[in-house]
């Protein structure tokens, strides 16, 4: 191949985009590392949380979430698409009458959203729900 100076910028191009890409992190085994933080490593269980989420988003600036866990102290909402994985923490007290919250959250795109609670016992329960964004609202 004879090097021109088209053939030196296609290459030169080809690889600062190979170490860019190499580079990007993957939101999901972030997600994963963050849950992992917050439980300590504890199994999740299943079943003790709801979360509510519509299945398909028109934008994702504005994605109404709703969880609930009877029994919890605190409940964590984690989006696997997005830069910062971490989204919301909401504490209840011991006198708190509903142990549910509600909330808009911004998605990049379509991705998983997953709600882990912390129970009174100290175990961790899991529940996750799939929402299709139309419009990005993040910039990652």
């Amino acid at each position: 191949m004879k090097l021109t100076r088209r053939n030196l910028l296609i290459l030169s191009s080809a690889g600062v985009a190979a170490t860019a890409m190499g580079s990007l992190p993957a939101f999901a085994s972030l997600t994963d590392d963050e849950i992992a933080k917050l439980t300590g490593g504890a199994d999740l269980g299943e079943g003790a949380i709801t979360i509510t989420a519509p299945e398909i988003a028109e934008n994702g600036n504005t994605v109404p979430i709703e969880v609930s866990a009877p029994g919890a102290v605190a409940i964590t909402l984690f989006a696997d698409g997005n830069p910062v994985p971490n989204v919301a923490t909401f504490n209840f007290g011991p006198l708190a009458a509903s142990r549910s919250a509600s909330t808009r959250i911004r998605l990049a795109s379509t991705q998983n959203v997953v709600a882990i609670a912390k129970m009174e016992d100290g175990s961790f329960q899991k529940a996750s729900a799939n929402v299709k964004v139309t419009i990005g609202g993040c910039g990652g």
